[in-house]
């Protein structure tokens, strides 16, 4: 194995925009995702009826509500240094 030429491998938390954190091993610290086991339908067992029209918005507010947990822990970042 080379010698200074690969990525560190740290502790790390997948967040997801639900709030559910889930602890693991990363070469980034923190993954934030949109969509998790917690509250995935599959998962769940809650199936939904998603109409073809709503899906658009649906869509939208699943990326809005990962873009406000981003700028959540951007925040909470920041406040701590």
């Amino acid at each position: 194995m080379k010698v200074d030429i690969h990525p560190k491998y740290v502790d790390a938390e997948i967040r997801c925009a639900c709030g559910n954190v889930i602890k693991t091993r990363s070469t980034k610290s923190t993954i934030i995702v949109g969509i998790c086991n917690v509250c995935h339908p599959f998962y769940t067992g809650q199936q939904k009826f998603v109409d073809t029209a709503g899906r658009v918005d649906k869509f939208q507010q699943r990326a809005a509500k990962t873009a406000a947990a981003q700028a959540a822990f951007e925040a909470g970042k920041k406040k701590k240094k």
